[in-house]
């Protein structure tokens, strides 16, 4: 099995010497280089930190992980559409963000829209998520360290704090404050700095 899985990740690092090359060109490097060490950390427990390390994670994500690929393309700019003929991204994640911090993590990304004003560092989005707009100009900013878990919706022109929780399937149409986990439709907290509450948003 690992003969089989190394001729794979061998065969397709060939195929992505143009990502590797427009990688280590890219004037999102530092940015793209933060997104590897997360997808390190969080999928083997450990991250690459040097730049010979990363372009090994690099042609994993990208060879088995589609979601990579969305997010890669996304920071490589005009670039990407060509390289996406290459290998190509996740039919169903679209990501429609200007402005995304770095170590952003998309888990399952299947039926997921990200169409935000602005995401901040080290946050991790799952799948059917939506992040979008209640009319032509109000979609929600998310701060540092927020968890979007499977199916939640964040709709309008809204503010989540930073280190904020997003249960399941949750609607949440109201700015959230920090460090709380919010559930529940609409959304209203269940968790603040740790303590168990119940209080409206």
């Amino acid at each position: 099995m690992k003969f089989i899985v190394g001729t794979v990740l061998w065969l397709s690092g060939i195929r992505l010497v143009p990502h590797i090359v427009a990688l280590m060109l890219s004037s999102n490097r530092v940015v793209i280089g933060k997104d590897l060490d997360r997808w390190g950390r969080i999928m083997s427990g450990r991250e690459p930190r040097t730049w010979s390390r990363r372009i090994v994670l690099f042609v994993r994500l990208m060879t088995f992980n589609p979601e990579y690929r969305n997010l890669f393309y996304h920071r490589a700019g005009l670039i990407g559409l060509p390289l996406s003929l290459l290998c190509r991204p996740m039919s169903t994640l679209y990501i429609h963000t200007r402005k995304i911090g770095a170590g952003l993590f998309i888990q399952h990304g299947f039926s997921t829209i990200i169409a935000a004003a602005e995401i901040g560092e080290n946050c991790w989005i799952n799948q059917q998520v939506t992040l979008g707009y209640s009319n032509a100009s109000d979609c929600p900013i998310l701060q540092n360290d927020v968890t979007v878990s499977a199916g939640a919706k964040v709709i309008g022109k809204v503010t989540i704090g930073s280190n904020v929780k997003i249960g399941a399937n949750a609607v949440v149409v109201k700015d959230v404050p920090a460090n709380v986990t919010v559930v529940g439709v609409p959304a209203y907290i269940v968790r603040k700095d740790g303590m168990k509450i119940r209080l409206p948003l």
